[in-house]
């Protein structure tokens, strides 16, 4: 590629000093493990909000997504349809259970509602997949600087992680937050000059270019072959990838631990639920490049996909493009990476070394074990990111790809926990052994893709984890304490209020603005179809797309309206029947 230059260097080196300049003053607040792990709980829901958005949209969305799509077209954005269905479920059930609890580490509800075993596997299995994912968001980074450098991806790994090191460490979830806000305006500039640059730079006009990708296969977002050896296909996205998802945002410490920060109930659901009304457009925008650089380089062949857009950038000679698109990627990067490095600190503090070694230390001793820990896992996750090296394909079908063999047992533990009244914890720990058995024969035995991995592991997972549980222990006689009905019958026992501040602080219950999260799935199922159905008129295209906008901006106005709403004052005294 052509030299980086100075200007590109500024750029670059600019973002990475007002990073670390943000995480050393933030650092200065920070004096518990508890501020380290969850702040002051003065963090803005819109920051936190941003945050967990900008989290999961890593560099395996900025290079991923493009990679993938340039493959299989815009069929790859069936895997991400499921959000609002899976940020309606975490709202309602998963953050009532955790914040309303005053959880540290999420997996403490495990031992609440089953055990400490359980809670131990549990805490394991994130570990090892956060490790995994981590590794592969830092070889991504690491490639980039490759590209752009020359310096080997060996030396690129260890400068990406000592710079996401050092704020996480002086700063703890605070710094993780406010710099993914910066983060998040750094990815989303640099994502949209380039779709601009290709959309303007195409060889043909645009409704040529649209009428060929058609011809191609290309447009078709919805595949409705009931093939399971297909992995885009409707079918496996609202199926399979919702339970998967539903695992991703709500049954993992990296993802809640920031909304844990929030100053109430109501905050933390409003900042989760910006992920289900904005997280389709995001990956669209993305999974749309890949497509349209389908068209502007006709299908060629690349050695690396994942390296599209930086070939792009560097051949489309805009002045600075380069170190924008640099600073965009390690932006969407270093906020996966903080956000792991700090949440696999804060579980093993909480769920193992203080559980089990030192459980009556000061604040100050698990603030110094909560450092060294970061510092480990750091240093642990470059080993998996130099085997992630080796891989060409797409690193986002790559990580996900990894991820599936997890998010069953993950799902099935807390889902079983929050709804079952049988299930013990002998049970449920053979039901999560079976269902690892069940998945690695799937995997290595037939060709069914990997999205259903995680409904085979559900459904194997559930009917051991009961029938064992009822051979084992015989049926319940009540439902307990840390079920959705136990939590109901609990709050009518004492007669507390099932509202604060206009939200739900009770599992099971339904805030409004969850409604219009349903309706942003109706409306992006609608718009998908549309747009492969219209393509070939394009006035008729152009009102239909407006149409749909017009529906999708009207949800998302409903929403920002009830976040900022005040409430009433009997709505906060509401009682269950």
């Amino acid at each position: 590629m052509h030299e980086f230059g100075t200007l590109n260097w500024l750029i670059l080196g600019s973002y990475i000093v007002l990073t670390l300049i943000l995480g050393a003053v933030i650092g200065k607040k920070v004096t518990s493990a508890n501020q380290f792990a969850l702040g002051d709980k003065n963090i803005p829901w819109w920051a936190i909000g941003i945050s967990v958005v900008c989290t999961y949209v890593s560099a395996m969305s900025f290079l991923g997504g493009p990679a993938w799509s340039y493959k299989e077209g815009l069929s790859v954005i069936a895997i991400h349809l499921n959000y609002p269905l899976v940020i309606f479920f975490i709202v309602s059930v998963f953050m009532p259970f955790f914040y309303g609890n005053g959880l540290t580490s999420i997996y403490e509800y495990q031992e609440r509602r089953f055990g400490k075993a359980s809670r131990l596997t549990l805490s394991m299995i994130f570990l090892i997949k956060q490790a995994l994912s981590s590794a592969a968001v830092l070889y991504a980074t690491a490639m980039i600087l490759e590209f752009i450098t020359g310096i080997d991806v060996v030396y690129c790994i260890v400068i990406v992680t000592a710079i996401a090191l050092i704020y996480t460490v002086m700063g703890g979830i605070a710094a993780v937050i406010w710099t993914d806000v910066i983060q998040a305006f750094i990815l989303f500039a640099g994502a949209f000059i380039i779709i601009e640059a290709v959309w303007n730079g195409m060889p043909a006009p645009m409704t040529d270019i649209m009428v060929k990708l058609k011809a191609d296969g290309m447009t078709d977002a919805l595949l409705t072959s009931m093939d399971l050896s297909q992995v885009t296909t409707v079918w496996a996205g609202v199926i399979a990838m919702t339970m998967f998802h539903t695992t991703v945002y709500g049954g993992n410490q990296m993802m809640v631990q920031r909304c844990m920060a929030a100053k109430s109930m109501g905050d933390a659901k409003k900042a989760m639920l910006m992920m289900g009304y904005v997280a389709f457009f995001i990956y669209f925008v993305f999974i749309l490049l890949g497509v349209l650089f389908y068209a502007y380089y006709d299908g060629k062949e690349f050695e690396n996909g994942n390296t599209i857009i930086l070939h792009y950038a560097s051949e489309y000679g805009m002045p600075g493009l380069m170190g924008i698109i640099a600073a965009a990627i390690l932006a969407a990067s270093m906020s996966s990476l903080d956000s792991a490095f700090n949440s696999m600190a804060t579980v093993s503090v909480a769920d193992f070394y203080r559980r089990f070694y030192k459980p009556e230390e000061s604040d100050e001793h698990y603030l110094k074990m909560s450092r060294v820990f970061t510092v480990a896992w750091a240093i642990l996750v470059i080993v998996p990111a130099l085997m992630f090296a080796t891989s060409t394909g797409s690193v986002l079908e790559v990580l996900s790809k990894a991820g599936s063999y997890f998010v069953g047992a993950s799902f099935c533990m807390f889902v079983l926990g929050f709804y079952s009244k049988h299930i013990t914890e002998k049970g449920l720990l053979i039901g999560v052994a079976a269902s690892f058995i069940a998945i690695w024969y799937v995997a290595v035995a037939t060709d069914i893709s990997w999205p259903w991995y995680c409904v085979i592991g559900v459904v194997v997972n559930s009917v051991v984890a009961y029938v064992a549980s009822l051979a084992l222990s015989g049926k319940q006689k009540t439902m307990h304490l840390y079920t959705v009905k136990g939590q109901q019958a609990e709050f009518a026992r004492l007669n507390k209020p099932i509202k604060q501040d206009g939200w739900y602080v009770v599992p099971g219950k339904i805030d409004a603005p969850c409604y219009g999260l349903l309706m942003m799935f109706a409306f992006s199922i609608v718009l998908l179809w549309g747009i492969n159905e219209f393509i070939d008129n394009a006035p008729l295209l152009i009102n239909f797309v407006r149409g749909c906008s017009v529906l999708i901006v009207l949800s998302l106005l409903g929403y920002i309206a009830y976040s900022f709403r005040r409430p009433a004052r009997n709505q906060d005294v509401e009682q269950t029947n």
